[in-house]
């Protein structure tokens, strides 16, 4: 398309107007290493109770299938970096660990409405000079490799703990995509940066990193706590500690942190309920409690029961002799793995 150069600049610009750290492009062809990866991982079972990433494996492993008419991937940061260090709520026995991410509102509703402005930004843009621009915008929800794709980008490149870093705003960031039939400049990938650095692999407590640049989920305390359903291994009950909702560990480890960039979006920071939200409190909530205490937030969609199996796992872990009445009122929950977890705390505060 002609000027292509010039409406590049402007929409990086643009982007970072609507809040972005950053903006990048790429070809959707351009990460071919992906489907090999993603079969390997899914080979060895990694993914767990994940099933739909092998059912859409063979779009989630080459983004030109997704949509065959997209010429430029537009791939956006958002950071969400935290005002205060997340690991000194880890450790507080009787309060509940909460990831940095999940404190306040839904970032997909969030990213979402600024990539669709800068995407309806794009389509006028294109049409003041006579060319015809559709658009597809993705925000974590759809089979889009985002983190091969921003690597390819330049967004920064994927570490050892397989989350995207970058030099000018650490990890802390959200990924958004806008796929689009336009062909715009793309940028040279970025090269790994993480040396002999593995800070990030030796943070995590369940040792979900088989090696540097390879995880098995099913050890993940956020795949843990957010996706697998049903009681948890009793080998891993006891390392989840008082995390209750993901884990921040290993982004909190990376030293590219010093970088970090202030989140511009106010609704990022913490709820005052959610920063130290204490373990006896949540434990008695019920679903009608729950969804109200939760509206507008992620942990809403876990519901109420694996909610409250965590929140339990964390009282066992708390030493805490006090709160072993709150998991005997639970020893009887209708959900038979919410009673599960509240016979473990119980025993183990015995």
């Amino acid at each position: 398309m002609k000027n292509a150069a010039e409406l590049k600049a402007r929409l990086v610009a643009r982007a970072l107007e609507e809040g972005f750290v950053a903006c990048r492009i790429c070809h959707p062809w351009d990460v071919p290493q992906v489907p090999e990866r993603l079969q390997q991982f899914l080979d060895k079972g990694y993914h767990g109770q994940m099933g739909w990433m092998a059912e859409r494996s063979h779009w989630r492993g080459d983004p030109s299938v997704l949509w065959p008419e997209a010429r430029s991937v537009i791939m956006l940061a958002e950071s969400y970096t935290p005002e205060e260090d997340p690991m000194e709520i880890v450790g507080c026995v009787d309060r509940g660990a909460v990831s940095v991410y999940a404190r306040n509102k839904d970032y997909h509703d969030l990213v979402k409405k600024r990539l669709k402005r800068l995407a309806r930004w794009l389509i006028e843009e294109a049409r003041a000079q006579d060319e015809a621009a559709e658009v597809k915008v993705f925000v974590d929800t759809a089979p889009v490799p985002e983190k091969p794709l921003g690597q390819a980008a330049g967004l920064g490149w994927q570490g050892k703990h397989t989350n995207l870093v970058s030099r000018d705003w650490g990890n802390w960031a959200f990924l958004g995509s806008v796929f689009t039939t336009l062909d715009l400049p793309v940028d040279e990938a970025e090269p790994d940066r993480c040396g002999s650095c593995s800070s990030c692999l030796t943070a995590c407590p369940t040792e979900a990193f088989t090696a540097p640049y390879q995880m098995d989920a099913r050890r993940c305390i956020s795949y843990l706590t957010i996706e697998h359903k049903g009681p948890i291994d009793e080998e891993l009950r006891g390392r989840l500690g008082n995390r209750i909702y993901g884990c921040d560990d290993c982004l909190s480890a990376c030293p590219w942190n010093k970088f970090a960039v202030a989140a511009s979006d106010l609704r990022y920071a913490a709820r005052a309920e959610l920063q130290a939200p204490r373990l006896a409190e949540l434990a008695v909530l019920d679903d009608t409690g729950f969804r109200a205490f939760f509206s507008g937030s992620p942990i809403k969609r876990v519901g109420r029961d694996r909610f409250v199996r965590n929140v339990l796992y964390a009282i066992g872990n708390s030493g805490q002799p006090e709160l072993r009445s709150v998991a005997q009122g639970l020893l009887e929950d209708p959900d038979p793995t919410v009673a599960d977890a509240a016979q473990w705390a119980v025993q183990r505060l015995s």
